[in-house]
């Protein structure tokens, strides 16, 4: 019975282990052997000193034995952590086939997490690899959860029900790292540094973070110019209906937003607030913060809309025609003579 649940063990024992292989990949398999092959000579090198130093016996035969098993184990742990540093494409032949099973990180800042599209975006597959949230960006935001501030308790509790959401996407594979640099105190800083350890991408949409972080060298994904580039291409000379909303900063300017929230600058425009006119594009600036569109309002466009048949309506008939009209000139009695009327009356003309 002994010997019995003894293989029984060593059977199941082997089953796992060839479950384990299979999903190891190749460089870690060969690292692994590698490394085995250079613990079991380092622990012949080490019973070469136990046979010196100890006599014959059981304690050295367990001497050796140990050391043999221990260093062929560091070996094979090793040799397996470092084989993903071959090059197997270099070899040729069958290693050229070889996938790089390189990972993609994606670091969440706390600012994008707060802002809430990246779950719009992780829904739509659009991400991909392994999404990294930081543990300090989540003690960042139960800080601000909990602020007295409402508005600042509103955005971090509207953090903590993105990250929730995000961890309900099945296709997502969401790590959560406690990674901490203690010598660096700023949260920006830290993404910087963990990025560089995981050598991954930064999610954000701080403008200053991305810059610092590119002068550094990291990659950033920025939700501010994703959006950007997905907005409507208009060319100048373009006719766009908008909507007047408020006075502009120049003389005689009026602004008007789309439905994306790009601002519109219309020239000629002050007059036409709470209106919804007709403009042309003379112009469009990209910017870092966004798309400005510059267009022009012609007034006289406006009027020279109206039909050119359009007359003005006629002036009714007077039902009285024989009172005179106030725009028809009165008679100069002095030069034409008396009238009918008078002459038939009697009256003595001047």
């Amino acid at each position: 019975m002994p010997a019995a649940g003894v293989g029984a063990a060593l059977g199941v024992a082997v089953v796992l282990f060839e479950i384990r292989l299979r999903q190891v990949s190749l460089k870690r398999l060969i690292g692994a052997v590698i490394g085995s092959i250079l613990g079991i000579i380092g622990a012949y090198l080490f019973s070469l000193v136990i046979k010196d130093s100890i006599q014959a016996g059981p304690t050295q035969s367990f001497l050796q034995l140990f050391v043999m098993l221990l260093m062929a184990y560091i070996g094979l742990i090793v040799g397996a952590g470092k084989g993903e540093l071959l090059n197997l494409a270099a070899l040729g032949g069958i290693f050229g086939g070889e996938k790089q099973s390189k990972r993609s990180y994606k670091i969440l800042d706390t600012s994008v997490i707060i802002d809430g599209r990246i779950a719009d975006i992780a829904e739509t597959g659009f991400l991909d690899g392994i999404i990294v949230i930081p543990q300090f960006v989540l003690r960042e935001l139960q800080l601000v959860a909990d602020s007295a501030d409402s508005m600042k308790r509103n955005r971090g509790r509207r953090g903590l029900d993105i990250l929730q959401r995000i961890q309900k996407i099945a296709t997502l594979s969401i790590q959560i790292v406690e990674d901490d640099f203690p010598a660096v105190r700023e949260v920006d800083l830290k993404l910087i540094e963990l990025a560089k350890v995981y050598e991954g991408k930064i999610v954000t949409n701080d403008f200053n973070l991305n810059k610092v972080a590119q002068l550094q060298g990291v990659e950033v994904l920025n939700i501010n110019e994703l959006a950007n580039s997905l907005k409507p291409i208009v060319l100048p000379g373009e006719i766009m209906k908008v909507f007047i909303l408020k006075e502009g900063k120049e003389y005689n300017q009026g602004v008007a937003y789309l439905d994306d929230g790009t601002m519109v600058v219309v020239d000629n425009a002050r007059k036409m607030i709470g209106k919804t006119v007709d403009i042309s594009v003379t112009s469009v600036l990209q910017t870092t913060a966004g798309k400005m569109i510059f267009g022009k309002f012609d007034e006289r466009g406006m009027n020279s809309s109206r039909p050119a048949d359009a007359r003005p309506e006629p002036r009714p008939l007077d039902p009285r025609p024989d009172l005179p009209r106030p725009d028809m000139p009165r008679p100069d009695v002095r030069k034409s003579g008396p009238t009918p009327a008078a002459v038939t009356e009697g009256i003595k003309p001047e």
